[in-house]
């Protein structure tokens, strides 16, 4: 199932036809964007990513666990890259007030280590505990788009959740902005996306900068109805190595260990402990609220040139210096890890589709 990151868009819509022209620009003809070369014989690999969703949202919640304080912040869905700084922020505040000692983050995805570096800027020592370390960790499979996606039910979030989320936006996109650069890997895009332009009444809207709806001829895409914003992209492979090589700069200290149960936790010698384990939360706390939803990408070779990105009812286009990342999968309960050959080859037939089709 592919799906419009911004609305879940049902179904696909019909490309238009059209066809690449080598004659010259006219003041009708649609502003032109370099193709995505969408191939199979470009496709250097295919990745699987499990999602930690909870229809009520993500969780950020102290509790005691004997003579430790415990808490929890995992289940983003598919917003974990976005909420990251802001839900752990929401996190250290709810922990750090009144402790003395040192500090032990559970998970090293991107929810363990930005919740680290913020227990070591408020001064604090820490060390993670963690069974997997990047890169091969969940997080480490996101495309990296700044934009909140897939990781709740309205219906089933309440005022509070509201208020949390609202807040971990906030800071999460300013602290974003400050790490911008090739060091950390994150960069400025504009997003080009299928459906209308800005609606004032969405409270999401202010972290689109630059949003307006695209006349048919300021775009090629082969699609009546085109909005274009800008935000923040991620490369979450050097992301998680430079804030990992960060915590450990900073004499943080890493142990890899798996925890089989919450008395494990309250053994340790730190008596404050962050959960940031993800899907793992499910079995190790029994969230029977938290499941997995199954995200599949194709990743072609870079391309430079291409400086935009694209979502919609084809799927999603995100260029990276690592690769084109193609994607649009959302498959709530599916706890597979191997790339499904069919599910690859419609990933790359609706971009192929929709690149083949510009207007210029």
């Amino acid at each position: 199932m592919l799906l419009d990151r911004r609305h879940f868009l049902a179904g696909s819509a019909a490309l238009l036809p059209g066809c690449a022209t080598t004659a010259p620009r006219t003041a009708s003809a649609p502003a032109c964007l370099p193709r995505v070369n969408v191939d199979a014989s470009r496709v250097i690999r295919h990745a699987v990513g499990l999602r930690p969703y909870r229809a009520p949202g993500f969780v950020v919640r102290a509790e005691a666990l004997g003579s430790t304080r415990l808490v929890h912040n995992y289940g983003h869905g598919g917003a974990g890259i976005t909420l990251s700084w802001g839900t752990s922020r929401l996190a250290t505040q709810l922990g750090l007030e009144g402790h003395a000692g040192s500090v032990a983050v559970i998970g090293a995805g991107i929810m363990g280590l930005t919740t680290a570096r913020l227990v070591q800027e408020a001064g604090f020592a820490v060390t993670i505990y963690t069974a997997a370390l990047p890169p091969d960790t969940t997080s480490n499979i996101a495309g990296g788009q700044w934009s909140p996606f897939g990781h709740y039910r309205d219906s089933a979030v309440t005022p509070a959740w509201r208020a949390q989320f609202a807040a971990a936006l906030d800071y999460s996109w300013r602290r974003f902005q400050i790490m911008v650069g090739d060091d950390y890997g994150v960069r400025w895009l504009t997003t080009y996306t299928e459906g209308g332009g800005p609606d004032p009444s969405n409270p999401l809207d202010r972290y689109h900068p630059a949003a307006r709806k695209l006349a048919r001829t300021d775009h090629p895409f082969p699609l009546d109805d085109v909005a274009r914003y800008d935000t923040m992209y991620v490369e979450t492979g050097r992301f998680l190595r430079q804030l990992q090589r960060d915590i450990e700069i900073a004499g943080g200290r890493i142990a890899v260990r798996r925890f089989a149960s919450p008395a494990e936790l309250a053994a340790l010698p730190e008596k404050l402990v962050f959960n940031c384990t993800g899907l793992g939360a499910a079995q190790l706390f029994g969230d029977g609220e938290l499941g997995p939803v199954r995200g599949q990408l194709a990743i072609l070779l870079p391309q430079p040139e291409v400086r935009y990105a694209f979502t919609g009812s084809a799927g999603y286009m995100f260029p990276r210096p690592d690769g084109i990342i193609l994607g649009g999968t959302f498959e709530p309960g599916n706890w597979s890890l191997d790339p499904d050959p069919a599910t690859a080859a419609r990933i790359l037939a609706s971009h192929r589709a929709l690149f083949a089709g510009f207007r210029c």
